[in-house]
């Protein structure tokens, strides 16, 4: 290899000296100055922090601050070999707002993916080295930076997060976008939670109160990788994220009958993949009311409506229909025929956990919503899927209704006090209409679908 020794050139007439060419070393004398040669390794930084999106400039570094929101860069799009950038978490929120690395046409560690910064007070620099590995990490303080970040990345509904966990909350139908899969199997299991909608409890009529409505279906299944504790239901099955868009059904409660009509309707089902859950029994309508006196069939079982007396053939729907295992809920309360002993008093929904409440005979209180299940999937120790509680006869009051979201029968007698609707987005059943001509049903609570897994 030839060496080459250059002396100053004159700087006055600023002359250019060509030299070499592969393999050739030169040295620089005194005062010489060079081009050509690529740079150093470093950038010069902005001091300027960066709060919306930019396309970055080789040779530069970048204080992103991202507490307004997430940020993208977009590299050059025609880079050079030796081409430079680095960039630095200037608020330590990028592992809550991360930054976007825009590509900008050229692979970024030999991969056409887009790469994420979103691990906190990370820095990273880049250089461009040649077509078949595009920009590459030279440094990075955190993690590895590549066009895949190693985890699940996915849109949709409500996102929070909980430690290293995105938890997606869909009150109601939507979709969830899955962009880009985790590189360990074991992070691509997704936690979920599906919850449909809960059953209307119904009328009462004359003496006797109406059937509370059974709730929704709730199915549960927890990925090893999220820690949180699940209800006893957890185990209906496990779902694998593939880079697809799953289409999210929320289903709706079920509507209210006004009197005389009778029987409320049944709560609609939430749909996530290969999992149903099938919406809650609507209640029984009061005996003398028009239209069906048997509580309906469903994820949990509507009450049967109060009776005049215990020969009654009215029967409580049954939960956990069609069967799954773990069974997404109980029957509703008053059994089959021919029937309990309980008269004028409307039996419970079936909740989750619990089958629903037998009313007491004669005057006295309803039966009581069936219990929901809990679970923390959302962060939170959370009850869903309650049953709601009948509705009272002539002079009698309502049970309680059922833990998680159910709605509590009417008291009071002819039409005095409705009683209420399911909550919202907890699948909880509706109660039952006190007796009387004027006494309405009561509204289920729609459903819920939740989904958890780790990002980080």
């Amino acid at each position: 290899m030839s060496k080459i020794e250059v002396d100053t050139i004159d700087k006055q007439s600023g002359s250019t000296l060509t030299v070499g060419g592969p393999g050739t070393a030169v040295t620089l004398g005194s005062g010489a100055t060079q081009s050509g040669f690529g740079r150093t390794g470093t950038v010069d930084w902005c001091t300027t922090a960066k709060t919306s999106p930019l396309t970055v400039v080789s040779g530069n570094g970048y204080f992103i601050n991202t507490t307004g929101g997430v940020i993208t860069v977009t590299l050059p799009s025609s880079p050079s070999v030796g081409d430079i950038v680095a960039f630095k978490d200037y608020a330590n929120t990028w592992d809550t707002n991360n930054v976007t690395v825009g590509r900008g046409g050229s692979k970024i560690n030999g991969t056409c993916n887009c790469a994420t910064l979103n691990t906190e007070s990370q820095s990273v620099t880049l250089i461009y080295v040649d077509g078949t590995k595009g920009w590459q990490d030279i440094h990075d303080s955190t993690s590895n930076v590549s066009g895949n970040p190693g985890f699940l990345v996915a849109t949709g509904g409500t996102i929070t997060t909980s430690g290293d966990d995105k938890i997606h909350t869909f009150n109601s139908s939507d979709n969830f976008n899955v962009t880009a899969l985790a590189d360990a199997p074991a992070n691509n299991q997704i936690s979920y939670l599906v919850v449909a909608g809960g059953g209307g409890g119904s009328t009462g009529w004359g003496s006797n109160g109406g059937g509370g409505g059974g709730a929704g279906g709730f199915r549960e299944d927890k990925s090893p990788v999220t820690p949180y504790t699940a209800s006893p239901l957890e185990g209906s099955g496990t779902i694998n994220a593939t880079i697809t868009t799953f289409p999210i059904t929320v289903g709706a409660g079920g509507a209210a009958a006004n009197a005389p009509a009778g029987r409320s309707a049944s709560g609609s089902p939430s749909v996530f993949s290969t999992i149903t859950s099938t919406g809650g029994g609507a209640g029984g309508g009061g005996s003398s009311s028009p239209g069906p006196k048997d509580g309906a069939a469903g994820g949990s079982g509507g009450g049967k409506a109060g009776s005049d007396g215990p020969g009654s053939n009215q029967s409580a729907g049954l939960g956990n229909q069609p069967p799954v295992s773990p069974a997404q809920g109980f029957d509703g309360g008053g059994g089959q025929p021919p029937g309990s002993s309980g008269d004028r008093e409307g039996f419970g929904g079936g909740g989750a956990t619990v089958a629903g409440g037998l009313g007491s005979p004669a005057v006295g209180t309803s039966g009581t919503g069936g219990t929901g299940a809990t679970t923390s999937i959302n962060g939170t120790p959370t009850a869903r899927a309650g049953g709601g509680s009948g509705g009272a006869g002539s002079g009698g009051t309502a049970g309680a209704a059922g833990a998680g979201g159910g709605g509590t029968g009417g008291s009071g007698g002819n039409g005095v006090n409705n009683g209420t609707d399911g909550t919202a987005n907890t699948g909880g059943g509706g109660g039952g209409g006190a007796n009387g001509p004027a006494s309405n049903g009561n509204s289920g609570g729609s459903g819920v679908v939740i989904l958890r897994y780790k990002f980080q």
